[in-house]
């Protein structure tokens, strides 16, 4: 008869952010050391520019421990240093919803990278304010949900948004080429939640077919940006770039093309950080533990 194998240890993440001082790095080792847990991997960062001190634990606990008992016993350890800090299951898949609008190589991208593995998420669902992508969504098996945006009605749609942030405890908003500006107040209420993914040639090239302009002006690099969503429209701490270089024989709607693969790579990886606990803030840039 064979032996029951024994269950893995519990593994953690521990994040934070606190004045930059001595012994920080110190009292956190300590604390689990004290608890019976052993450190993974540490990352730590130190801007002298703002003079604040950044930190990322994966840690598993030997013994059980729990959560609520792990946050607990920490709470005086990051009063005592001023931290901002969070602590998460390391194996927990964070809670996602999808944004789109009619472009869909973001959203395919992402669908698809949650299914296989490559991306630690619970696709929680999938928002449109129009219906084109449906029956891929429908195809996942993941629910959709058709949300009309006008100039009348954008406060109730925002609420329905909000309401099912809330309903399906979703962490994370992802706008996968959402096409529709959020009001100041719903920013605020998702602050560090939402990420966006634009091309890098804003705002040299605005409004439409900005790849067409790129073309027209005998761009050399097409880029796309990851990045927090701010009242400041395309404005958020950046999460992460990627670029391509391109010939003055490429064509606009080649330029279109690799300009959909890079966005979908940069936003890819953003969403992969920020899920895993990789990225904190720092005013308004980020510190990105990759």
């Amino acid at each position: 008869m064979s032996q029951p194998q024994p269950s893995a240890p519990d593994q953690y993440i521990l994040t934070l952010s606190c004045p930059d001082k001595q012994g920080v790095v110190h009292a956190v080792s300590s604390f689990l050391f004290m608890t019976g847990c052993n450190i993974e991997d540490s990352q730590q960062y130190g801007d002298r520019a703002s003079g604040l001190f950044f930190m990322r634990v994966h840690f598993r606990a030997e013994t059980p421990v729990g959560l609520d008992s792990l946050r607990a016993s920490f709470t005086a350890v990051g009063e005592s240093f001023d931290m901002d800090w969070q602590m998460h299951r390391a194996e927990e898949k964070m809670r996602v919803v999808l944004m789109v609008s009619k472009f869909g190589h973001c959203l395919n991208d992402l669908l698809f990278r949650a299914r296989i593995g490559a991306l630690p998420v619970e696709i929680a669902a999938v928002v449109s304010n129009h219906t084109d992508f449906a029956e891929l969504v429908a195809s996942y098996g993941i629910p959709f949900h058709h949300i009309p945006v006008t100039k009348e009605n954008k406060d109730e749609a925002e609420a329905r948004l909000l309401e099912l942030v809330r309903t399906e405890r979703v962490e994370l908003v992802v706008l996968a080429r959402y096409m529709q500006v959020l009001s100041d107040a719903l920013c605020k209420e998702l602050s560090g939640r939402i990420i966006n993914i634009h091309h890098s040639f804003l705002p040299s090239f605005k409004g439409a077919r900005p790849y067409h302009q790129a073309h027209a002006r005998g761009v050399k690099l097409i880029g796309a940006t990851a990045h927090y969503v701010t009242a400041d429209l395309d404005e958020g701490p950046i999460i992460e770039q990627e670029v391509e270089r391109v010939g003055h024989e490429v064509t606009p709607d080649q330029l279109v093309a690799i300009g959909r693969d890079v966005e979908c790579q940069a936003l890819a990886r953003a969403v992969k950080w920020h899920s895993e606990h990789r990225v904190l803030l720092n005013g308004a840039r980020t510190v990105v533990f990759a």
